[in-house]
């Protein structure tokens, strides 16, 4: 499950819609909450129905391995960058737009170290993510309105490319099987 993705996309989706549910009040919030961990139990639970033990790809060469560290070690010290950056200028409400501009653009090096082109795609969906989010508050929206649009489009964005993943591999391993 957490080889081809799904696992990580289910819970960062998770981290995300909780961000984004936060900016949520009253009773609204707990739903926001509950659909959530309902939507992350989900993508959990069918990846682990559809993807067979040992599928994800070929096992990193140690090249791999080293870019594949490099490239997440930079995107964390990026992303406490913009956060310490924008706590110090005294701007959080460019927090989660930045960090999921920091994130989408992760996934552009990610599509070579593993070999899948179609990383370019939650790539794009969590730059345009961010780029909601500054449209929102360039129009004067507040910050929890920032955070409820980046928050809601990366989860969304992160759990459907889990599921279309998620398919993907689960169709390929039916179909070798059948050979």
């Amino acid at each position: 499950m957490f080889a081809t993705g799904a696992g990580f996309y289910a819970l960062f989706g998770l981290g995300w819609w909780l961000s984004g549910a936060g900016a949520i009040s009253g009773a609204a919030s707990i739903v926001a909450v509950v659909a959530g961990a309902v939507a992350t139990a989900g993508l959990l639970f069918l990846a682990w129905r559809r993807t067979p033990a040992g599928t994800g790809g070929p096992p990193f060469t140690e090249r791999g391995r080293r870019r594949f560290l490099q490239v997440n070690v930079v995107q964390w010290v990026l992303i406490l960058t913009v956060v310490l950056g924008c706590v110090r200028l005294g701007a959080p409400e460019f927090i989660p737009p930045l960090v999921a501009f920091v994130v989408g653009v992760h996934f552009l090096p990610l599509a070579g170290v593993f070999g899948r082109p179609a990383l370019r795609v939650p790539a794009a969906l969590l730059i345009a993510a961010g780029g909601a989010g500054l449209a929102v508050w360039l129009g004067g929206g507040s910050a929890e309105s920032v955070r409820l649009v980046v928050g809601v489009a990366a989860a969304l964005s992160l759990w459907g490319t889990g599921v279309w993943t998620v398919m993907a591999v689960g169709a390929a391993a039916r179909a070798s099987a059948d050979r």
